[in-house]
């Protein structure tokens, strides 16, 4: 069995959850045995393709007219793209249509979570079979480190004593990005750093002001995938992640994997997996952020970054790559 793992325009979106999940991919394969190809003209038994645009489409035909079964990985939701990017009600006229046309014309459909898979679900002409299967994190790259931790403090010039809150994805009002700000504000003598950036003739106005008039003690240092970022998941005293919509991210997987201790706003992607004051810490607004982050500054949380961890363990990728393993044969199977 031979399965095409098809990211259009990899270049482009390298930076992107998107783009890590090919690498992801790529290891949980490769961790189970499965034989695959980044090649759309090359031979194989299976299609796995993880994009919506015009060039993946082809490959979703071509497939279907020589009787390859074809998974549509369901990263995305329609819903995504709102308050996103510059002119976005323009670029999801675009964006749309592709996503709806994708999921429609699928054998199968992969997406990280039960309620990405729901939503999914339910689009008007979706009939295949839709399953939650996590991104998956590779809890090797996360295991303790002093000299990552070393890393990333040498590279922000901190010392043992400051307390620090990290921040990860593409400066969007969809990730919380603005409210980062705010809590960053009104916790004057705590640090913040927000990894991640786009070009700026991509992002609205309103974002790019912001990027420019950070308060003294925020910085963005820009995409860093190093040893730097690695170190600032195990060193920091926080992730924050205050998304208002997400697929599943990947960044909490990392913070998990990190056993650091993770805030997250309190929304429907994480409630059968993610309990409050168990396995991690929610939110609903800034006065509630800046709450929890005084109580993880002040408290022990270890037990609950412990039991976090076990969330991060059950998706390490070599379990997510067992399990594509299976979808891959069954469809193998049911296609012959």
């Amino acid at each position: 069995m031979k399965v095409l793992l098809y990211f259009q325009n990899y270049d482009m979106i390298t930076k992107s959850g998107i783009g890590r999940a090919l690498k992801l991919q790529i290891k949980a394969l490769e961790s189970n045995g499965v034989d695959y190809t980044l090649d759309p003209n090359d031979s194989y038994d299976i299609a796995h393709i993880n994009t919506y645009w015009k060039k993946s489409y082809k490959v979703l035909k071509k497939c279907k007219k020589e009787g390859i079964p074809v998974i549509v990985h369901g990263h995305s939701i329609v819903e995504d793209m709102e308050g996103s990017f510059s002119c976005w009600q323009l670029a999801n006229l675009y964006t749309k249509p592709h996503i709806l046309k994708m999921y429609r014309e699928a054998d199968y459909i992969i997406s990280p979570t039960k309620f990405s898979s729901d939503v999914i679900r339910g689009y008007k002409g979706v009939k295949c079979e839709v399953t939650p299967l996590s991104n998956g994190i590779d809890i090797e790259e996360y295991a303790y480190n002093k000299n990552k931790i070393e890393a990333y403090k040498s590279y922000f010039k901190l010392t043992d004593d400051d307390k620090v809150i990290i921040g990860v994805g593409i400066p969007f009002k969809r990730k919380g990005f603005f409210d980062f700000i705010k809590v960053a504000k009104a916790m004057p003598n705590v640090k913040f750093i927000w990894f991640g950036g786009l070009n700026e003739i991509l992002l609205p106005k309103k974002n790019v002001y912001a990027m420019h008039h950070l308060p003294k003690n925020m910085i963005m240092p820009g995409y860093i995938d190093n040893d730097v970022i690695k170190g600032a998941f195990m060193g920091a005293t926080a992730v924050f992640f205050p998304s208002l919509l997400e697929t599943e991210g990947i960044v909490v997987l990392e913070a998990l994997a990190g056993k650091t201790p993770l805030i997250v706003r309190d929304i429907p992607v994480y409630n059968d997996w993610l309990i409050d004051g168990v396995n991690c810490f929610k939110g609903k607004n800034n006065d509630e952020f800046i709450s929890i982050i005084n109580r993880i500054i002040n408290e022990d949380t270890s037990e609950i970054v412990d039991a976090g961890y076990e969330i991060a363990k059950k998706r390490d990728i070599r379990n997510i790559g067992r399990k594509l393993k299976e979808i891959y044969t069954k469809l193998q199977t049911k296609g012959n």
